[in-house]
This record gives structure tokens, sequence and C-alpha cells, in this order.
């Protein structure tokens, strides 16, 4: 895959990702940054490392479906993969500015 194709299919992916909104905040999921890495290979399989704002949120099920489903649909992506991390734990000094700012943070 050349680098300008790559580079359009992680901007959908982020675009996708921005669509998908925590079920107890109103932030997406990307600003509110639970997206840890977004990888492409050459094959076009993607692999997504994320968090949640706890280990036990009682939506991880629901969430994680919807990340796995939305990305699979982008056209382009043969396969993709989400892995569910921890370490780093997430915390609020991860949201991007625009989050800080939707919820009054900043």
């Amino acid at each position: 895959m050349d680098p300008n194709e790559l580079m359009a299919l992680e901007a959908e992916i982020v675009k996708t990702l921005k669509d998908i909104y925590d079920p107890e905040i109103p932030v997406n999921i990307y600003d509110l940054g639970l997206i840890y890495a977004i990888d492409v290979d050459d094959n076009r399989n993607v692999e997504v490392k994320m968090t949640l704002t706890a280990p036990n949120c009682p939506m991880a099920d629901q969430l994680l479906g919807e990340v796995n489903e939305k990305t699979n649909a982008i056209e382009g992506v043969k396969e993709a993969k989400i892995n569910l991390v921890f370490d780093p734990p997430w915390d609020k000094s991860m949201m991007s500015e625009e989050a800080m700012l939707d919820l009054g943070l900043l």
C-alpha cells in the first residue's frame, strides 16, 4: 500500500471513530483519548488499540462491538482487530482540548 493510500485509510478510520460516543460521556471515543493506536499493515489489516475510562465499564461490550463493526465496515479495510488494553491507564489528560472544552474542563 502506498503512503498516500495508508494516510487516507487511517484518516477514514479516525473519522469513523469520531462518530462513536462513550455512552456515559457525551464525547467521541477518539477525542476522549480512548484510542491508543491505529495500525494498518500492507494488506489493509487494521489493529486498533483502545482502552476504557474504567476497567469495569458496564458498556464495554457494546462499545467494543461498535468499534469493531464500524471499523470493519470501512471501505478498504480487509479485517479489523480491536485490542482492549489498560496500560497505560486512561485519565483525563489523554482527552483532546476539544473534548475538555465540551466537558467544561478548560
